[in-house]
């Protein structure tokens, strides 16, 4: 068990998180969200996590797994085109995941997502959470626009308000 990363998560608060994710920034992320999912077929959702609770720590479950985790229990998956994407930041760990439904990873790839994770964390390691975030929500749905364009009765099948945990 790692202690460092014990005590960051229980060190952590959601004060700090609602510190970086304003109600604006917040209202931001969603109006992304929406104006992006107009554009195409695909539903994003955005997570952000402030520490693991003491049994995922002590089970050293990582960001990924969690973020598969919240992909499976919140229904991302269950897409009509099977084109969910999650963006999970687990703040205590500093650590973004994308999880994406196998019809958008397999037109788009394990390469794709790793780039935007790693310029999602460049810029939030900047302390610039509303950039980072819309920055990544605008390549994913570049992504999803390319290989699922929005067709006429497009419909909204996941909320867009970001999630914070």
């Amino acid at each position: 068990m790692n202690i460092q990363r014990v005590v960051r998560h229980f060190c952590m608060t959601p004060g700090r998180v609602r510190r970086a994710f304003s109600p604006a920034t917040l209202k931001t992320i969603e109006e992304t969200i929406a104006a992006c999912e107009a554009r195409h077929e695909g539903e994003i959702c955005f997570v952000v996590e402030a520490a693991l609770d003491a049994s995922a720590l002590l089970h050293q479950q990582s960001a990924r797994d969690r973020a598969l985790e919240l992909f499976s229990s919140m229904n991302i998956w269950d897409t009509e085109h099977n084109c969910g994407v999650l963006i999970y930041l687990l703040f205590a760990d500093h650590k973004v995941e994308i999880v994406a439904d196998r019809g958008i990873h397999a037109q788009s790839g394990t390469a794709a997502w790793n780039r935007i994770c790693a310029d999602m964390t460049a810029t939030f390691k900047q302390s610039r959470f509303e950039e980072g975030a819309v920055q990544g929500i605008q390549a994913i749905a570049r992504e999803l626009v390319a290989h699922f364009p929005a067709q006429a009765g497009h419909r909204n099948e996941l909320p867009d308000p970001p999630i914070l945990i």
